[in-house]
């Protein structure tokens, strides 16, 4: 009876193939792939940290700052650690000067602390557009080489297996980098939505902090 073994064969060893004749072009991209995966994880991870505050963070300062108790205040400050709390620290550590000095020094707290979130994000977007453009490249090559064996064959020299494997070889660099390139950008769309989410958070509560300050002038 046949069992089939021999088509499995036949299947698997043309894959193992062309990873290994197209290795000038996969070993690029599974850098990139595990650079990509680093930094997502190491991003994803560290904005996540970034986004929990505890609930119970602005009713403190507001009770602390209402009573005056400017060093209570940035206590509970160093106590949550957090892009939101050290701004706020910021402000509590200016509090007597102007509120448009207030309002600056918290703003330039945030522009770090969304700059430090957006770290290698970059990097992250490079690799979205760079991974499919190296697999082209490799395609490009790879047909290069098969159309030069055609040239040397000359008529009737060269074997439709023959051109379908280099084709075949050629594409999968193609694929390659595409699966690459769609894995950093889905992963760099995700990271940038969840910055934003914490952008937002830290501009209401910087808001609320300076609404605080404006009450006793009413």
């Amino acid at each position: 009876a046949d069992t089939g073994l021999p088509n499995q064969v036949e299947e698997t060893l043309p894959i193992i193939d062309l990873v290994i004749d197209s290795w000038p072009i996969m070993v690029p991209l599974l850098v990139l792939s595990i650079v990509a995966v680093y930094i997502w994880v190491e991003r994803y991870t560290a904005i996540q940290k970034a986004s929990k505050l505890n609930p119970t963070f602005m009713p403190e300062i507001k009770a602390a700052v209402s009573k005056g108790n400017f060093e209570q205040a940035l206590t509970i400050c160093k106590q949550h650690n957090n892009p939101t709390s050290r701004m706020i620290h910021k402000g509590v550590s200016r509090l007597g000067r102007p509120l448009e000095d207030i309002a600056t020094s918290i703003e330039n707290v945030g522009k770090l602390e969304i700059s430090n979130l957006e770290k290698n994000l970059s990097i992250l977007a490079t690799i979205s557009g760079a991974a499919p453009m190296i697999g082209f490249l490799g395609t490009v090559v790879g047909m290069m080489t098969t159309f030069h064996q055609m040239a040397k064959g000359g008529n009737g020299g060269i074997k439709i297996d023959d051109l379908s494997s280099g084709i075949m070889y050629a594409m999968a660099t193609t694929v390659a980098g595409l699966i690459v390139g769609i894995i950093a950008y889905l992963g760099y769309n995700i990271l940038v939505s969840k910055v934003d989410k914490v952008v937002r958070d830290m501009e209401d509560k910087s808001l609320e902090f300076m609404d605080l300050l404006h009450q006793p002038a009413e």
